[in-house]
């Protein structure tokens, strides 16, 4: 059984659905009751309608079961529509927390498909308690109220009644126990599956161009054949179990029937109590017979209610802070900084320490690997320090609520994936309250303002999913923009010229050099002279370590002068950016 000890959201929303269920229960009771109706008509007709032949009992006792019918219908649909709406509520009630652990896995080194299970469960859940399953389950309750109405027709009819729900129920548990197992495999397997056709959904191209479609098909059909054995073995304990239960329920009312038959002969019952007892053994059974038809239903839901509960506390949003720091205006500094990439135990950045004021630029220079996308994502927040610190103002960047801090940090990653939607929305960071003087500020800093302008719809061109409909560069020239957008304190690009021609190289320095002059810190991870010449300071990076830090000229000639020692020879001075590609 799930346990709901605790106060994780999803135990506390449980909790609400359960109290709402409550009142479920009450028409499902109702409901119940009027079943009974079709079993007592059919034993006042044949015990008393046909011996009389009294037309008008028959047409009184036929008027009120259609209404008891009618009813019925509505109470039951009543119960269906406070259900669909319960599943909503609890899917609603926690989307906050579903959205930030959809924007936090990723961040922890979860691969992108199975960033999206919590949103799989979620449905999951939310589906089944929508679904016939509660209902079935509200129903069981009901079960010896028609087990008794058997024992009051005679008690050889509730006793072979009581042996057949006692036997059905035992089937449930045994359905439980053998699909446990195969319910985990299959859904292990499924995961398995997903991140395979998203791999091979993002690398369609470098598949077909260099001709690994046979090569990696087969190792999509032993994935996929891995899922459906197992998932076929899961079906097979289902529809085994569901036939046997229904087998045994038509035993079970034809073996009510026979007694019933049997006590006609000897004069111990009527004719309208053995067909009443058929019929109401068929009803009393029938929430069970509904329960095993959902039960992989149930086994699902149940498995995403504890995967949410995991995944919800682990990636649970911090207490907003009581008091709101002030926008940073001076220094940032890390202390004895080092990082370990999520998910792993490999440490890419290693007690670095650095310092800088407002207005200054660093550059992040090392060979490739080195650490330096690494360093960038710890220093605006995306990676957490695994040792030391990251402080703006004196205050560790922790101390900020994530939203808060954005305000204050411009970030531009090496793939620059834009949302679907207007070049507007995509500079305002999506952000519907960001007027139109500020949109265009941020666009003519990075100076994509003309290019923009030279879109089919200008600012309010449609760039598709992750930007697709514009070139890589004008995409990286977008995603500058957005980055500056509000003139933040700290700004940190990350290759931001990869696919920059030579107007947007410039565009990029001027954008730099307008930051530095609003007292902005801005830091660059680049190799291309253009960009570095705007900067004033370097730091090198060797495998995760910082091995040079300085004003960039000092750094550059320190650099040199260890090219001249370890090659014991003079050597024929070489541009910054190619001094420094290598390990020093």
């Amino acid at each position: 059984m799930l346990s709901l000890d605790g106060d994780d959201p999803v135990a506390i929303h449980l909790r609400a659905s359960g109290r709402r269920l409550a009142g479920v229960a009450v028409f499902s009771g109702v409901v119940n009751l009027l079943t009974l109706s079709g079993s007592l008509y059919m034993l006042q007709v044949y015990d008393r309608v046909i011996p009389s032949r009294n037309v008008a009992t028959l047409l009184g006792l036929s008027a009120i079961v259609v209404i008891a019918y009618l009813l019925q219908g509505y109470f039951d649909a009543l119960r269906g529509r406070m259900l669909a709406r319960i599943a909503a509520l609890f899917d609603v009630e926690l989307q906050s927390q579903i959205h930030f652990a959809l924007v936090s896995l990723p961040l922890r080194g979860t691969k992108p498909i199975l960033a999206q299970q919590p949103l799989r469960d979620l449905d999951q859940v939310r589906m089944f308690l929508s679904g016939a399953g509660p209902t079935a389950f509200l129903d069981m309750p009901w079960i010896p109220l028609f087990l008794i109405a058997l024992f009051l027709f005679h008690p050889a009819i509730g006793v072979v009644a009581t042996c057949g729900a006692a036997a059905i129920i035992a089937m449930t548990l045994l359905t439980e126990w053998q699909s446990r197992s195969a319910s985990k495999i299959s859904t292990e397997g499924n995961a398995q599956r997903q991140v395979l056709a998203d791999a091979l959904r993002q690398n369609a191209d470098v598949i077909r161009a260099l001709g690994m479609t046979g090569r990696l098909g087969a190792r999509w059909s032993s994935a996929n054949e891995h899922y459906i054995r197992h998932n076929t073995r899961l079906a097979d304990v289902h529809a085994n179990l569901g036939a046997a239960a229904k087998v045994l329920r038509f035993v079970l009312q034809s073996a009510v029937l026979g007694v019933g038959a049997y006590l006609v002969v000897m004069e111990q019952a009527s004719g309208g109590i053995m067909i009443a007892s058929s019929i109401m053994m068929g009803r009393a059974l029938a929430p069970v017979e509904v329960a095993l038809a959902n039960w992989k239903q149930l086994v699902a839901a149940r498995e995403g209610i504890s995967r949410l509960r995991a995944v919800l506390k682990v990636t649970a949003a911090p207490a907003a802070p009581a008091v709101v720091l002030q926008r940073p205006h001076h220094t940032l500094t890390a202390e004895d900084l080092s990082v370990v990439v999520p998910g792993t135990q490999k440490t890419v950045i290693s007690q670095v320490s650095f310092g800088l004021k407002a207005g200054m630029g660093l550059s992040l220079l090392g060979a490739s690997a080195a650490g330096k996308s690494s360093l960038a994502k710890a220093l605006v927040g995306i990676w957490p320090a695994a040792t030391g610190v990251v402080r703006l103002d004196g205050a560790a960047i922790d101390r900020w609520h994530s939203d808060d801090l954005g305000r204050h940090i411009g970030y531009l990653p090496q793939d620059v994936a834009l949302f679907d939607g207007t070049v507007a929305m995509n500079i305002a960071r999506c952000d519907e309250a960001a007027s139109s003087d500020e949109i265009l500020e941020a666009a003519q800093v990075a100076g994509a303002h003309n290019m923009i302008l030279r879109l089919p719809d200008g600012y309010d061109t449609r760039v598709g999913e992750r930007g697709t409909s514009l070139s890589a560069g004008q995409r990286q020239r977008i995603g500058l923009a957005r980055a500056v957008f509000g003139r933040p304190f700290l700004v940190v690009l990350d290759e931001p010229n990869a696919n920059l021609d030579a107007d947007g190289e410039n565009a990029l320095a001027n954008a730099i050099a307008t930051l530095r002059n609003a007292q902005s810190i801005v830091i660059v991870v680049s190799h291309r002279p253009n960009a570095l010449a705007a900067l004033n300071m370097t730091m090198v990076i060797h495998e995760g370590r910082s091995i040079a830090f300085g004003p960039r000229e000092e750094v550059f000639a320190r650099v040199a002068n260890s090219a001249v020692r370890t090659t014991g020879a003079p050597r024929q001075r070489r541009t910054p950016h190619l001094a420094v590609g290598g390990a020093p």
